[in-house]
């Protein structure tokens, strides 16, 4: 969804006096292993800035950089340099809702409805979701509501504003407390509590009990008046400058901005040194294994592992060394970040950058932190890293042919046959996996052609049958990573009528475009993520993953616990003055067979309906290949894709409004109700 450019530059590193704790170990090595990866992370992962910082017992003992805060002018990232921290931001909210429980203000395991007496939704189960589900994302919730939160140069409150006004017609995925499956909307209801408790906003809250009493002079949200030069620029292939300022305005899910010190001095809170901010008994309650409480995908080595508001208290590969590890990954559409922590030895890394993935900056923190902890003597060696071998295929019994049949995931469903000791599987690992065959080697698993990735059928406590990955993903020049999760779930055929088939037949394959998305949205660099393409698979009753119910509702059938199964949605589809449209979490999309194309004169003229809904045109043969200009109203703006949908022009990012159309792509104009744009058309 992020996929940036490779970026080829010499590594700028900035040195920083050692404290005595580091002058302990051998630290020539630790930082020499820093400089050598980040170096490889800024030349081949497309990352143009990255800054890292070590704490250890209460100081900064490595704090180090590569790469440039602006390439227009090859400034240096420095400590001060600001980035947007995105989900680990979730760490800080989580500590705030425990900060509230050691004040005795709030209960976690209370119902949300004690709190926010306007939370309802249209299940009546959602009574039962406690602030500690929404932490160690067992809520049962959908997922997220993307639209209108990041933003350039824009802190609207409307995604935070319409939250709960969109929840209400939303039912959930899975009883609470009965999964944990990754869930952003959960710590924006979060950030909701603490504002009706305490009476402040987040942000006037974070700032009083949180960043005062630090002295985090670096750690902003969206809301706060701070010198945004201070952050590091972030590019998009298609754009030819720094873009402009990204506001992620979902706070307690991704919001904040800090410096790679300040979060690692942040740490010091959610390991317990900081008792006169969060009790050390909430800190240790944060770390405990919150996933074992209901269904998961083992107890296995793993990535991931939910406590209160962290993605691993049991983080691989720290675990092989008999090692408590926390972890807590981030990314925003332009920014990444890792939190990684050593609460016995209290030490912590974090690792900030603009661009490439918050991936390669938590296997970056992984091999920093055991090169570290080597040099301190805390580990005599680091492990060498799995290998693995070509598969050796062996009889399969007969009754695992049971498992063939339809499985389905958020978004897709595919046909699994097993035939001759063999599954041909769709790209697996978040797509980290190519799709590939799969051979039986005994005891009820299938492996890859490298024997690196190993999948099996699980039927845990739910009563639901699973597709389980456990996989080593290599990332050239940087490490080695293991993941388990559930990857696709078994779903039973759903027979439809004669009629029902007739009308979803006629939507397979066809895109629907949003209209409810602020022109200022970054979502308009990347038109994929405006875009709904619908995958209906007539033969067994689904579509793009939901279960047909009528000619016009098609509901989530996905119950996937870990984050495979995140972001789940329902479709509905309306009409209106003969034009098809679909609702999706209260955001609504347009057929492209409603869409027109663009006026083939010189002049014309597009204005914004009335509500205020973007306005989305075809290119074709008689528009494609001129020159458009466009005057263009303050609040207002544009985009141009090519038929690939690559972005062209966006006059947001670019502040061009001049383009050349591209046969066979589309525009799309956005602003206010009302707004005019003047449109003219110029052969080159």
């Amino acid at each position: 969804m992020k996929k940036m450019v490779s970026i080829v530059m010499t590594a700028m590193l900035i040195a920083i006096p050692v404290t005595p704790a580091f002058a302990l170990t051998n630290h020539d090595t630790v930082k020499e292993k820093a400089q050598e990866l980040a170096s490889k992370i800024v030349s081949d992962y497309g990352v143009s800035g990255l800054q890292y910082a070590i704490m250890d017992h209460g100081s900064i003992v490595l704090s180090d950089s590569a790469g440039v805060y602006d390439k227009a002018t090859k400034s240096p990232i420095t400590k001060d340099t600001m980035f947007g921290i995105g989900s680990v931001s979730k760490t800080y909210v989580s500590a705030a809702t425990m900060m509230l429980a050691d004040s005795n203000k709030i209960d976690i395991d209370k119902p949300l409805t004690t709190y926010i007496k306007d939370f309802k939704m249209a299940d009546e189960r959602y009574k039962e979701i406690t602030p500690r589900m929404l932490m160690n994302h067992s809520s049962g919730l959908y997922g997220s509501h993307y639209e209108n939160s990041f933003l350039f140069d824009d802190n609207d409150t409307k995604n935070h504003d319409q939250l709960l006004v969109k929840l209400q017609s939303e039912r959930l995925k899975s009883n609470p407390g009965e999964s944990s499956v990754y869930c952003n909307d959960g710590f924006q209801l979060l950030e909701i509590l603490i504002e009706r408790v305490s009476g402040l906003s987040y942000s006037d809250f974070f700032e009083t009990f949180i960043s005062k009493p630090l002295h985090l002079t670096s750690t902003k949200t969206p809301r706060d008046s701070f010198d945004r030069d201070r952050l590091a620029k972030t590019y998009f292939p298609a754009i030819d400058q720094a873009l402009p300022v990204e506001n992620a305005n979902l706070i307690g899910s991704g919001g904040l901005y800090s410096t790679a010190e300040e979060v690692s001095k942040f740490a010091e809170v959610l390991i317990g040194n900081r008792t006169d901010i969060l009790f050390e008994k909430s800190a240790k309650a944060m770390q405990s294994h919150e996933y074992r409480k209901g269904v998961w995908v083992s107890e296995e080595t793993n990535t991931i592992n939910y406590g209160l508001g962290w993605d691993a208290v049991r983080l691989a590969p720290f675990s092989d060394y008999g090692i408590t590890a926390l972890f807590k990954g981030g990314d925003t559409y332009m920014y990444h970040a890792a939190l990684t922590t050593l609460p016995e030895h209290d030490i912590s890394i974090a690792v900030l950058s603009s661009g490439g993935s918050g991936t390669y900056n938590s296997i970056f923190a992984s091999n920093i932190l055991l090169e570290y902890i080597r040099a301190k003597g805390i580990i005599k060696e680091i492990l060498p890293e799995k290998t693995f071998e070509p598969p050796l295929k062996v009889d399969m019994p007969s009754d695992l042919l049971a498992y063939s049949g339809l499985y389905g995931t958020v978004g897709k469903t595919v046909n699994l046959e097993i035939k001759n000791g063999e599954i041909d599987l769709p790209a697996l690992g978040f797509g980290l996996l190519p799709p590939q065959k799969y051979v039986y080697t005994g005891n009820g698993q299938f492996k890859n052609n490298d024997g690196s990735a190993t999948v099996s059928f699980d039927q845990p406590k739910n009563g639901k049958t699973y597709l389980k990955l456990d996989t080593y993903i290599n990332t050239p020049g940087l490490g080695q990573a293991v993941t388990v999760t559930y990857e696709y779930q078994k779903l039973d055929s759903n027979p439809l009528n004669q009629s029902t088939k007739t009308v979803w037949e006629h939507r397979n394959g066809k895109n629907y475009y949003a209209l409810d998305e602020k022109i200022t949205s970054i979502m308009y660099l990347i038109k994929t993520l405006l875009a709904k393409n619908i995958s209906v698979d007539i033969n067994h009753g689904y579509a793009s993953g939901t279960k047909i119910v009528d000619e016009n509702k098609a509901v989530n059938a996905i119950e996937i616990p870990i984050s495979s199964g995140r972001d789940a949605f329902d479709l509905n589809f309306y009409n209106e003055n003969h034009k098809e449209y679909l609702k999706i979490n209260g955001q609504s999309y347009i057929s492209e067979d409603a869409i027109q194309s663009i006026y083939e004169g010189n002049d014309s003229f597009c204005i914004i309906p009335s509500g205020g809904q973007a306005v989305w045109y075809k290119i074709d043969d008689k528009s494609a290949n001129r020159v458009m200009n466009v005057e263009t109203p303050v609040s207002g703006g544009f985009a141009v894709y090519d038929a690939e949908g690559m972005v062209v022009n966006f006059s947001k990012a670019s502040n061009n409004h001049t383009v050349v159309l591209p046969e066979g792509g589309m525009i799309v104009f956005g602003g206010n109700e009302g707004d005019v744009f003047k449109i003219n058309l110029k052969n080159k």
